[in-house]
C-alpha cells in the first residue's frame, strides 16, 4: 500500500493507482474532461491538474500515480485560474450550438463551465467551421464541437477492439476521424458516443428526439444477447428513444449496436397488435380478446379430452421472462396434462447445459463473465464471441491487451477475436472433436496431471495418432502444439464455447469431450478461469431453468413435429417461437398444415403465421416487467418502459387469463405471484430479490462425479465440395432487429459468403447472385467474397427470413453440403 496526503486528508491506496482515483477514495472530486475509469488514460485536456508538494509545475492526477508520501493540493485559486483558462481556450472554437445541441443537459463541457466559473472570455479566434460528417451510418460526427479529450478513440480501440476511428492531423488541424477517411465502417455499437462530453459525436436515430431531462428513464436489462447487460429505456409520450447503460453498471456501459440501436423495432409495422381468428372463409380476421381466448381455451379443451394431454404440444421462447416461461410449462403439465415443451433452446443448448449440469452440476456458466477479466489463458471454440456474446468479447478482448492473458481460438472461420490470439486452429468443418483430442494428448504430453480413475482416457489418447488426428482437423501440429504451450501451466484457464460447436453434428458427444478438457485444464475447478456455454438469446438460461423442456415422457422439437406428421398431435401453441422459421422448415410447413389447431403468440408477423387459426399479439421486453436470467446465471429484473402497441398484451398476462379459462380458476395472477411461485420450488432462485441488480443463482445440482468421456475413434469428416454454414453475424441478433430501421441501415439484407478461390472457380463475383440447394431446400442470395471463410465452406447468416437459410438445414445441425451455381 502506498500512504499519501491529499488536501491534508490521510489516504492509503494500492500501488498504481492514480492521484485522480486516490482522491476519489476519500471523496474529493477533481475535475476532469478526458478520463474516463474503464480506458487509460490520456491526460489531454488537463483540466484535472494539481500540486504536488516539492514540485515546481502542476501534475495532471488522472495519470500520475501515487507515491510514498507525497503532499497533494487539489483546490487552490491557481489551480482555480488554471482550469478557468482551459475552459476559455476550449470554448474559442467551440460552436455555440446549445440550443440545438443533442448533448445539451448532459454535456460534460457545459458542466464543467458551470463548475469552474467560466463566464467570460478573454481569447478570441477567427472560427473555422468543420464539415459535419453526415455520411456515417447511425452515428453523426460535428468536430466543430470537439475537445479532442479522445475517450472516443480510447473506447474503439481498448474496449470494443475496432480501431475504426483516430486522431488525425495534428495541432490546430487535429480531428477525429476515421482510419482510412471514408464514411465510418465498424461495429456501430455506439459506445463512441457514449462516452463522448459534448456533442461531437451523436446518435442519428436520437437526433432531435427531446432534452434528456424530459424522458422517462427506466432500468431494465437488454433484451438481445444473454450477458445480460444493464441499461435505461428513455422513454416519452409512449415511445422508446434511446437506450443508454451506466459505466458503474456490471457491462462498464459498453452495449452492442444491438443493445443500443436495436430498440428501434419496437416501431416496426411489422407488429401484432390486434388479436385474430382464422374465419371460414380462410382468413384471419381481427377479433377481441375474450373471443379469441374463449375459442382457444375451447378447443384445447377439446381436444385433450377427446385425444388425452398427448395430443397438444408448446413451444415457449428464450426471449420471454421468467415468469412467463414457468407458467407456460406450467399450463401444459398442470391444466392440459402433457409434457410435450420445448423450444428453440432444443436445437443444441438445452443439450449443451445438460452435459454442462451432469458433469459439473451447474446451469448457465460456471463463474461470472467478469472472471473473464482475470483469466490467463482463455480457449474460444466454435464460438463468434461478436455475433453471439458480444460484452464478453470485450472481456476478452480486455484480458488478452490488457492483462496479458494467452488466447486460443478454434473456429472454422477468421472471427473478430483472430486479430486478439496467439493460435487460431482453423479447423476443418465438423472435425471439433478431432480437435478436442488433439489438445488434449498435447497436454497430457506436457505433464498435465490426469485425473484419478481416467487412466482409460490416457490410454484411449495414446490410440490415436496425432499426425491422423491434425490431417483429418486441417491444423498442422506444430499449431496445435502451440495451442497447448499457451494453455499449459495456466492456473486460471477459461473456455467459451457457443454455436458452431452447441449446433454441430454429434455435438453431445464434442461436448462431453470438451468437459473433459475443461477438467485437464483446470477451466472447470472452483479456482479455474470457468467454463462459458454461449447462446444468443437473452433468457435461454432462465428458460430451461423454469423447465421449458421435454417432461419424461415428452416429445422434444422434432418429436413434436413427427406427431403433428403421424396425427397424433393436433395442437401446437407456439409462444414466441417461429417454427417454421426453424431449420428444415419445408418438412416443418407441411406439418403445421395439419393441425386442427395452431396458436401462434408472438410480437411479429413471422412465418407461423400463415398457418395459423389463433393470432395474440404480446408485448416485447421493453412493454412488461420481469425477470431475466444471463448466462452466467446473475437474475435480474426487467421494468416495463412503454405500453405494447394496440391491444398487444404481455405474455404473462395472456397466459394468465388462458389459465383461468382452462382450469376455472379466480386467483389473481402476476410477475410477482409468479416469481413467489418459482421461489418455493426452484431453489437456485429463492434469493431473487426483484431489483435490477438482482442475485447470482445457485447451483442447479450437486456437482457430479461422472468420469472422464470414453474415448473412441472420431468419425471420418465428410469432404464435401461445399458446405454451409448457418449462423449469427454481429449486426443482428435473432430475427428481431431485422424489423429494426438502425439495424437495417448497417446490415439491410442477407447475404452468403464464400472464399475467392471458390467464387473464381465458379465464375461469381461480388455482389452477384449466388444460388444453394441442399436435400432439404433452396436460397439465393448476393456473394460476399472473402477469405474469411475457408475453401469449400460459405457462410450464411440465420436473421433473415427473407434468405430463409434455414431451409437448407436439417435438424440441429448448423451445416449442411451444398450444392452452389449461379444464380
Amino acid at each position: 500500500m502506498v500512504s499519501l496526503t491529499i488536501d491534508g486528508k490521510s489516504v492509503q491506496v494500492e500501488e498504481g493507482t492514480t492521484i485522480l482515483e486516490a482522491a476519489a477514495t476519500v471523496g474529493i472530486r477533481i475535475p476532469t474532461l478526458c478520463w474516463l475509469k474503464k480506458v487509460s488514460p490520456t491526460g489531454a485536456c488537463r483540466v484535472c491538474a494539481v500540486e504536488v508538494a516539492g514540485v515546481e509545475r502542476t501534475m495532471t492526477a488522472c495519470n500520475t500515480p501515487v507515491k510514498e508520501g507525497i503532499q497533494v493540493t487539489t483546490d487552490t485559486p491557481a489551480l482555480r485560474e488554471a482550469r478557468r483558462k482551459i475552459m476559455e481556450l476550449m470554448l474559442v472554437n467551440h460552436p455555440l450550438d446549445c440550443p440545438v445541441c443533442d448533448a445539451g443537459g448532459e454535456c460534460d463541457l457545459q458542466d464543467s463551465c458551470y463548475a469552474l466559473n467560466a463566464t467570460k472570455q478573454d481569447y478570441s479566434a477567427i472560427l473555422e467551421r468543420r464539415q459535419i460528417r453526415y455520411d456515417w451510418p447511425l452515428i453523426e460526427s460535428d468536430p466543430n464541437r470537439c475537445i479532442l479529450c479522445e475517450k472516443c478513440v480510447k473506447v474503439d480501440h481498448e474496449i470494443v477492439g475496432c480501431d475504426a476511428i483516430k486522431v488525425a492531423n495534428k495541432g490546430e488541424d487535429a480531428i477525429i476521424d476515421t482510419v482510412d477517411g471514408k464514411p465510418l465502417n465498424c461495429e456501430f455499437c455506439g459506445n463512441c458516443v457514449a462516452a463522448c462530453p459534448t456533442g461531437a459525436l451523436i446518435s442519428r436515430p436520437f437526433k432531435f428526439k427531446g432534452r434528456p431531462w424530459t424522458f422517462n428513464r427506466i432500468p431494465s436489462v437488454c433484451a438481445f444477447c444473454g450477458t445480460g447487460c444493464q441499461i435505461e429505456y428513455h422513454a416519452k409520450e409512449g415511445r422508446v428513444e434511446r437506450v443508454t447503460s451506466e459505466d458503474d453498471g456490471y457491462n462498464n456501459g459498453n452495449l452492442c449496436i444491438n443493445g443500443r440501436f436495436g430498440y428501434r423495432y419496437l416501431d416496426s409495422d411489422q407488429r401484432l397488435s390486434e388479436p385474430m381468428l382464422r374465419t371460414d372463409a380462410g382468413a384471419l380476421g381481427k377479433t377481441d380478446w375474450n373471443t379469441a381466448l374463449n375459442t382457444v381455451a375451447a378447443k384445447l379443451k377439446e381436444i385433450v379430452a377427446r385425444e388425452g394431454g398427448k395430443a397438444v404440444a408448446g413451444l415457449g421462447s428464450p426471449r420471454v421472462t421468467n415468469e412467463e416461461s414457468f407458467l407456460f410449462q406450467k399450463i401444459f403439465r398442470e391444466a392440459l396434462g402433457s409434457g410435450n415443451v420445448d423450444s428453440e433452446a432444443g436445437l443444441g443448448f438445452a443439450q449443451a447445459q445438460a452435459q454442462m449440469q451432469r458433469r459439473f452440476g451447474f446451469t448457465g456458466a460456471s463463474k461470472q463473465l467478469d472472471a473473464l477479466d482475470e483469466a490467463q489463458a482463455i480457449l474460444v471454440f466454435g464460438c463468434d464471441l461478436n455475433a453471439e456474446a458480444t460484452n464478453a468479447e470485450y472481456r476478452v478482448i480486455k484480458a488478452a491487451t490488457k492483462k496479458d492473458a494467452r488466447l486460443v481460438l478454434v473456429n472454422m472461420r477468421d472471427v473478430k477475436l483472430k486479430k486478439f490470439s496467439n493460435v487460431h486452429l482453423k479447423n476443418a468443418p465438423g472435425a471439433e472433436l478431432q480437435v478436442i483430442y488433439a489438445l488434449m494428448k498435447g497436454l497430457i504430453a506436457a505433464g498435465v496431471a490426469v485425473p484419478a480413475g481416467a487412466e482409460s482416457v490416457k490410454e484411449g489418447l495414446v490410440q490415436l495418432s496425432m499426425a491422423e488426428l491434425c490431417e483429418q482437423a486441417g491444423i498442422t501440429e506444430a499449431a496445435v502444439e502451440n495451442a497447448v504451450q499457451q494453455l499449459a501451466g495456466m492456473s486460471r484457464v477459461a473456455i467459451v464455447f457457443g454455436a458452431d460447436l452447441i449446433r454441430s453434428a454429434d455435438a453431445s458427444v464434442k461436448i462431453a469431450a470438451l468437459a473433459d478438457l475443461a477438467v485437464l485444464t483446470g477451466a472447470s475447478d472452483a479456482q479455474g478461469g470457468g467454463i462459458f456455454p454461449i447462446d444468443a438469446k437473452n433468457n435461454s438460461v432462465g428458460l430451461l431453468d423454469m423447465g421449458v423442456v421435454p417432461g419424461a415422457d415428452g416429445k422434444d422439437i422434432w418429436g413434436i413435429v413427427e406427431g403433428i406428421e403421424a396425427g397424433s398431435i393436433k395442437a401446437l401453441y407456439l409462444m414466441g417461437c417461429d417454427l417454421a422459421g426453424f431449420p428444415d422448415n419445408q418438412r416443418i410447413r407441411k406439418a403445421l398444415a395439419k393441425l386442427e389447431l395452431l396458436v401462434v403468440q408472438d410480437v411479429f408477423e413471422g412465418d407461423s403465421l400463415q398457418y395459423a387459426h389463433a393470432v395474440l399479439p404480446a408485448g416485447a421486453a421493453a412493454e412488461k416487467s420481469g425477470s431475466f436470467t444471463s448466462l452466467d446465471n446473475r437474475v435480474q429484473a426487467i421494468f416495463k418502459a412503454v405500453d405494447a402497441p394496440g391491444h398487444a398484451r404481455e405474455d404473462w398476462a395472456i397466459l394468465a387469463d388462458l389459465w383461468s379459462r382452462l382450469t376455472s380458476g379466480n386467483q389473481h395472477i402476476t410477475p410477482a405471484s409468479v416469481m413467489a411461485e418459482i421461489k418455493t420450488k426452484i431453489k437456485a432462485y429463492e434469493a431473487f430479490d426483484g431489483s435490477r441488480d438482482g442475485v447470482t443463482k445457485g447451483a442447479t445440482a450437486a456437482r457430479g462425479d461422472a468420469p472422464l468421456a470414453p474415448i473412441a475413434k472420431p468419425a471420418s469428416v465428410a469432404k464435401a465440395r461445399f458446405q454451409l454454414l448457418v449462423g449469427p453475424v454481429g449486426y443482428h441478433n435473432g430475427t428481431s432487429t431485422t424489423r429494426s430501421s438502425a439495424n437495417l441501415e448497417v446490415c439491410p439484407t442477407g447475404f452468403v459468403e464464400l472464399h475467392p478461390s471458390d467464387a473464381a472457380s465458379l465464375g461469381v463475383a461480388e455482389g452477384a447472385s449466388v444460388k444453394l440447394s441442399s436435400g432439404n431446400g433452396a436460397m439465393t442470395a448476393q456473394a460476399r467474397i472473402s477469405d474469411k471463410v475457408q475453401p469449400g465452406l460459405l457462410f450464411a447468416p440465420s436473421h433473415f427470413k427473407e434468405l430463409n437459410a434455414n431451409a437448407l438445414l436439417k435438424g440441429n445441425c448448423n451445416l449442411v453440403e451444398v450444392k452452389v451455381e449461379k444464380g
